[in-house]
């Protein structure tokens, strides 16, 4: 998920481009080079959540609990935090090409041993990496999407590639699940097929990505590597911490539809249509990536109130849809709450963004991504650990009511930033 960059980002841009095409033979313009940018994080962001809806098969087929379908996600967000603290800031200094082709390439691992290791161990395993791929992606192909568009195009403004990358971000997260609930319900092999497919897809973006120009000037003399890290001034901080909670608990929403959807579906409102599993999260994805393209044009205020507002009632009605066993409010609920999250998070990072000079832009984002990432893993290992000592329908009004204690005052701290 992505947003609008401050409008000093195509000044910033335009003092540390270079165009590169003249070491290679033939090198995608800036223009071009936006777009396959933009597809190539969309796949990614895909595949990241091909899973979801096939963690009820791999349970069927090897008997392990629900718990432990907690554990297998949470890898995929422990490697995606790992990654945006350890190199997510690092396009700022070795380069915005490199670190998104290193990202896919890590997901064509990924893909692979999905294929050849696909018990528990393996699982985690690639999904580990699978969160590696994504956390050295998202800052990285953020800014770089802004600083190719700003060349292509300098006299636009940012509002584009803020929109483009906010709707492969999040449209991206939405279409892996549909992808492989489509799969799983109507074709055969519906553990393989999907990263077979995925696998060629990648290949060919990682190639595509090879001939994007580079945006950032590589220093003479690189800095010494230091991990992520937040340098703001004291005046900027609590209006950092406010969006950085909003992240945490936005993320907490998709963290809950991304590993237990399929099995609230399955437990609680006696659903076992994979379609209907890959659904649900497409739905609450989708509703996130629409709103935040629906409502673009309000101001920074109305959208935060907006997004106050649906975020509460949305977790209000999933706590009451799994207390009802009612799947339309179960699905109506998630949508709400989905699109939400969307202004809440473009909100987060309109304000990060505006918090940072376009030199650190990317160091600022990757640590709004580790928060937001933290948010997605967190969570949901407590709910795995409390599913072994209690069911899931008062786990999961619990983790709700949290949820909503915890976007308040973030969301009221935004807006006084606003």
């Amino acid at each position: 998920m992505t947003s609008t960059l401050d409008s000093d980002s195509a000044t910033g841009s335009m003092r540390r481009i270079r165009d590169a095409r003249a070491d290679r033979p033939f090198r995608f313009r800036h223009g071009a080079g936006f777009w396959v940018i933009a597809a190539a994080f969309l796949a990614v962001m895909a595949f990241s959540t091909i899973p979801t809806p096939l963690y009820a098969l791999y349970q069927a087929r090897d008997g392990f609990p629900t718990w432990v379908v907690t554990v297998i996600f949470a890898a995929y967000a422990v490697g995606v935090i790992a990654s945006l603290f350890l190199i997510g800031h690092l396009s700022d200094v070795a380069g915005r090409r490199r670190m998104v082709l290193i990202a896919v390439l890590v997901e064509i691992v990924a893909a692979a041993l999905f294929l050849v290791w696909n018990d528990v161990a393996g699982l985690i395993v690639a999904r580990t990496l699978s969160g590696i791929g994504v956390g050295a992606l998202t800052a990285s192909a953020t800014a770089h999407l802004s600083e190719l568009r700003a060349v292509a195009r300098p006299a636009e403004g940012p509002r584009l590639a803020g929109t483009v990358s906010t709707v492969v971000n999040t449209g991206g997260l939405a279409l892996g699940p549909l992808i492989a609930g489509a799969f799983a319900q109507f074709l055969p092999q519906p553990l393989l097929l999907p990263y077979v497919v995925f696998l060629v897809t990648l290949a060919v973006a990682a190639v595509a990505v090879a001939l994007v120009p580079e945006t950032v000037e590589r220093a003479e003399e690189r800095p010494a590597y230091r991990p992520q890290r937040i340098s703001l001034p004291a005046e900027s901080r609590g209006a950092f911490s406010a969006a950085a909670v909003a992240a945490f608990a936005g993320f907490a929403v998709f963290g809950l539809f991304t590993s237990l959807a399929p099995s609230v579906l399955a437990e609680t409102l006696h659903q076992s249509s994979h379609l209907l599993a890959g659904f649900v999260p497409f739905a609450v994805f989708a509703a996130s990536a629409v709103s935040q393209i629906v409502f673009a044009r309000l101001s920074t205020r109305t959208q935060l109130i907006l997004a106050l507002v649906l975020m509460l009632v949305g977790l209000g009605g999933l706590a009451a849809s799994v207390l009802v066993a009612s799947l339309p409010a179960f699905i109506v609920s998630g949508v709400v709450a989905g699109a939400g999250v969307g202004l809440q998070f473009r909100s987060a990072i309109a304000v990060t963004a505006s918090l940072a000079a376009p030199e650190r832009r990317g160091e600022v984002l990757a640590a709004i991504f580790l928060i937001a990432y933290i948010g997605l893993a967190l969570p949901v290992l407590l709910v795995g650990v409390a599913l072994i000592l209690w069911p899931l329908v008062p786990v999961l009004v619990v983790f709700v009511a949290a949820v909503a204690v915890l976007s308040v005052p973030a969301g009221l701290g935004m807006l006084r930033r606003a």
